[in-house]
C-alpha cells in the first residue's frame, strides 16, 4: 500500500538505545516507568542525562505542574508504553523540544500519534502536538517484552472493524459532524484491517514480521487522526466502551485488551461478523476475557450498558450505541462468545 500522508519517521532494527546519546541533543531528559528504566541505565546514564521522570499520573493538573517543576533540558526521550510515551510527547509539546520515542511493547499506536492522551478529572482527552524526529522500534526489546502486552496491540487495529460501521451508520443519520465519511480513508483502514488479520500467528508468535506488520498498522493509524483532518473516526464505539469502563472502575488497563473486549461487545450489537473478528481476536492471543483484565463479568456488562449514556454525557460523537439498546440477547451472545 501507497501511504499518502506523512508518517512518522520510523527505525527498525537492534541495539538502538546505544547511539542516542551521540545523537540526542544533551541535555536530554528520560520519561520511562521504574521497571524499564534498566533497558537504558547503561547507554543513557550519565552527565549528558539532565533528569528522569518516572511516570505516575496522566490527569493534565498534574501534568501541567511536571513541567514546571522538571529540570532544563534540550531533548526528550521517551521509553517504555502508552503511558511513558504520551507524557513524553506532553512534555515536549509544552517545552517546544526535540523528540525521541522508544516503545517497548506494541500495544498502542501512543508512539504514533500527534497528541497525548491524558485524563481530565477520569475522562479520557487528547491534547497537544508532537512529532517525534524518530520512533526507533527495537525488534530485540520488543520481543523481551510481555508477549501479552504485545499482542494487545491489534486492539488499535482490530477497532477498523466497528468504527467503520460507525462512521457509516452515522453518515446514513446525516450525523458525521465535522466528519463526513471519506472513501478513501475508509479503504485503506480496511486494507490495514484486512492485512493484519491475515497476520495474527505472526502477531500471535511476535515474530519480526509480526512486530513489523503491526507497527506499521499503528504507524498509519496513529498518524490518521491528524492526516485526514483530525477525523476520529478511526476509532468508534468500541473505544468508548473502554473509556467508559475505565470510568466505572477506576482501573487502568492494557489499552488494546479492554478495546478488544469492546471489539466483541460492539460488533454484535452492530451485527457486524461478530463471530469473524472474534476469530481474528482470539487467533492473537489478546487478552480479553473478563477476569483476566481483573474485572468480573458485570463491571463488563455495566460498562457495555452504560456506553450511551457516558458517551452522550461527554459529547463523543454519533455510533451504533445511539442506535441500538444493549440487549440481554447480545450480553449473552457475547458471554458464549468469550467463553470458547
Amino acid at each position: 500500500m501507497v501511504f499518502d500522508n506523512p508518517l512518522f519517521h520510523t527505525v527498525y532494527g537492534r541495539n538502538l538505545i546505544s547511539s542516542l546519546p551521540e545523537t540526542v541533543p544533551p541535555p536530554y531528559l528520560v520519561v520511562t516507568l521504574p521497571e524499564l528504566w534498566h533497558l537504558a541505565k547503561d547507554q543513557l546514564d550519565g552527565p549528558k542525562l539532565s533528569g528522569l521522570h518516572f511516570v505516575e499520573s496522566l490527569e493534565l493538573d498534574d501534568l501541567n505542574r511536571l513541567v514546571e517543576s522538571l529540570p532544563r533540558s534540550a531533548s526528550v526521550i521517551g521509553i517504555g508504553g502508552g503511558k511513558a510515551l504520551d507524557v513524553a510527547k506532553f512534555i515536549a509539546w509544552r517545552r517546544n523540544l526535540p523528540l525521541f520515542q522508544v516503545p517497548t511493547i506494541m500495544s498502542v499506536d501512543a508512539p504514533f500519534g500527534h497528541r497525548s492522551a491524558v485524563r481530565i478529572k477520569g475522562v479520557v482527552r487528547y491534547v497537544g502536538w508532537a512529532i517525534p524526529q524518530v520512533v526507533y522500534v527495537d525488534y530485540d526489546i520488543i520481543k523481551n517484552a510481555p508477549q501479552r502486552l504485545n499482542r494487545a496491540g491489534v486492539g488499535d487495529v482490530f477497532c477498523y472493524h466497528t468504527s467503520l460501521y460507525d462512521w457509516k451508520l452515522a453518515s446514513e443519520h446525516g450525523k458525521t459532524g465535522y466528519w463526513p465519511y471519506d472513501a478513501d480513508v475508509a479503504s485503506q483502514m480496511q486494507d490495514i484491517l484486512d492485512r493484519v488479520r491475515r497476520k495474527t500467528k505472526e502477531i500471535h508468535d511476535v515474530t519480526e514480521e509480526g512486530i513489523k506488520i503491526l507497527a506499521e498498522a499503528l504507524r498509519w493509524g496513529g498518524a490518521a487522526y491528524h492526516n485526514a483532518g483530525w477525523n476520529a473516526r478511526v476509532e468508534g464505539s468500541e473505544h468508548f466502551f473502554f473509556y467508559t469502563l475505565e470510568y466505572l472502575t477506576q482501573k487502568g488497563f492494557v489499552h488494546g485488551e479492554a478495546v478488544s473486549l469492546g471489539i466483541l461487545f460492539m460488533s454484535a450489537l452492530q451485527e457486524n461478523d461478530p463471530e469473524g473478528i472474534s476469530r481474528s481476536i482470539q487467533e492473537t492471543g489478546v487478552t480479553i476475557k473478563p477476569e483476566d483484565l481483573s474485572i468480573t463479568w458485570n463491571d463488563a456488562v455495566r460498562a457495555f450498558k452504560q456506553t450511551k449514556s457516558f458517551s452522550e454525557e461527554n459529547g463523543l460523537f454519533y455510533t451504533v450505541v445511539n442506535e441500538k439498546e444493549a440487549s440481554d440477547e447480545i450480553i449473552e451472545d457475547v458471554k458464549s462468545r468469550l467463553m470458547k
